[in-house]
């Protein structure tokens, strides 16, 4: 029996497998001292795009924005992706796998009521109503740490081991009324199955909740399912003065409200999954002694289990219509007729192989295994079509109450910029991990 020869491919291999270590941690190395020389650019770029933030689905000219940025770093750009996204290619000089990343580009219709000399003072229509428009979620931030990661790779081009696809996506926050858009709309035109084909893909979100310096994420469901809900309630309009000629349909919608509020609480097995019940939006009658012929609200479903979601729509549906009916009105309901997101769920064979990627870049005292979140991403629909991870990055200033740093969605939202260079080490240290990593196998 000759053992020699395995003998030495085994000296070999593992001598292959420690300079090709070597390599990687140089690798790395090289890159995390590139975020430092971009991130004034990271910067200026998320002061500009928050001072020009423009609508879902109407990203003009932050889409030609991120555009011009991406063809100047010598980029392959699609626009016009879902109407306004960017794709954006980048080969390397090795041969290694491809691996996207995706950033949300839209502004919310919220007034912003933050001091800054690069506040949002953009005005709007949103819903048939003017609007004052901000990025009041991060979206500017999210842009501009893909644009800064985007530097990185350009800078490194000759020695990235496979291929980085960039995705700027639309309408994050919703889609128009009758129109198609957001994550959605951009896998349904191919960004995912179009050459170069994406093995994984990675995304991140800033949120208030945690510190500068903090990465939260875990495996699994990450993040509620949502679909909008839209209810029509259908009376009888009569003079106030006499509303047993009619049918009051603002006293029905009321029962309605108080109604859906025991689907959660005695139609759902919240030991199952939890649910969520949400009317933000009443409009019903023109003057105070006329009872309105009808009643439109709005509101939001979210569940954190894929089956628990489709009880949740049943019941929702079936409470609405037969609490008007009871009333002798009539209610029409809309589910996810404007935007409806899957789960957002981070594959645990992916999560897992990119945790030791996350906690060598934030450190493992500031690595946060965080609870499910009832809040939202269209995210979920790349994932489902390819492994995802999606992280969340802090941007509270240590030691700043909530006060200061209000919630995601407020007008007083607030980033605190020092959490931003984490962020773009978040998306070229899981990049090349992942690219070294294959390559290497």
């Amino acid at each position: 029996m000759n053992v020699l020869p395995k003998l030495s491919c085994l000296a070999i291999g593992l001598a292959l497998s420690t300079a090709a270590s070597a390599a990687d941690a140089k690798l790395a190395k090289t890159a995390d001292a590139m975020v430092d020389g971009v991130m004034a650019e990271v910067i200026t770029a998320r002061r500009y795009l928050h001072e020009h933030p423009e609508l879902s689905n109407r990203e003009v000219d932050t889409s030609a924005y991120v555009a011009a940025k991406l063809q100047a770093l010598g980029y392959a750009v699609q626009t016009g992706v879902a109407r306004y996204g960017v794709v954006a290619v980048l080969k390397g000089g090795k041969p290694g796998p491809v691996v996207a990343l995706r950033a949300d580009m839209d502004g919310l219709p919220v007034a912003e009521e933050v001091a800054l000399p690069f506040a949002s003072k953009v005005k709007s229509t949103y819903d048939g109503k003017d609007v004052g428009v901000m990025h009041a979620c991060g979206h500017d931030t999210h842009m501009a740490m893909l644009l800064g990661a985007a530097e990185v790779f350009a800078k490194m081009k000759a020695s990235l081991p496979g291929t980085v696809k960039l995705i700027f996506q639309p309408a994050e926050e919703g889609r128009p009324a009758g129109e198609e858009g957001g994550a959605e709309l951009m896998v349904k035109e191919g960004v995912l199955t179009q050459a170069p084909v994406p093995e994984v893909i990675f995304g991140l979100h800033v949120l208030t909740e945690y510190d500068s310096g903090k990465l939260a994420f875990r495996a699994g469901g990450l993040m509620a399912s949502t679909d909008n809900l839209n209810i029509t309630v259908k009376g009888k309009q009569t003079h106030g003065a006499i509303p047993w000629n009619g049918i009051d349909p603002i006293v029905v919608s009321a029962q309605i409200i108080n109604a859906l509020q025991t689907v959660v609480s005695r139609q759902i097995d919240i030991t199952q999954g939890a649910a969520i019940v949400t009317i933000g939006k009443i409009d019903g009658g023109v003057r105070n002694n006329i009872i309105p012929d009808e009643v439109r609200m709005k509101g939001t479903l979210r569940s954190l289990d894929p089956k628990w979601r489709l009880v949740l729509n049943d019941a929702v549906r079936r409470t609405i219509v037969k609490t008007a009916e009871a009333s002798g009105a009539t209610a029409t309901v809309g589910i996810g007729d404007e935007y409806s997101y899957p789960v957002t769920y981070n594959d645990p064979a992916l999560t897992e192989r990119m945790r030791p990627t996350l906690t060598r870049i934030a450190g493992a005292g500031n690595i946060i295994e965080t609870t499910p979140q009832t809040v939202a991403e269209d995210f979920s629909f790349y994932q489902q079509k390819i492994p995802g991870l999606f992280v969340f990055v802090g941007v509270k200033k240590p030691g700043a109450s909530g006060d200061e740093y209000a919630p995601n969605h407020s007008p007083r939202f607030k980033v605190d910029e020092a959490g931003l260079p984490l962020g773009v080490r978040t998306l070229v240290g899981l990049t090349l991990d992942y690219l070294t990593d294959k390559g290497s196998k």
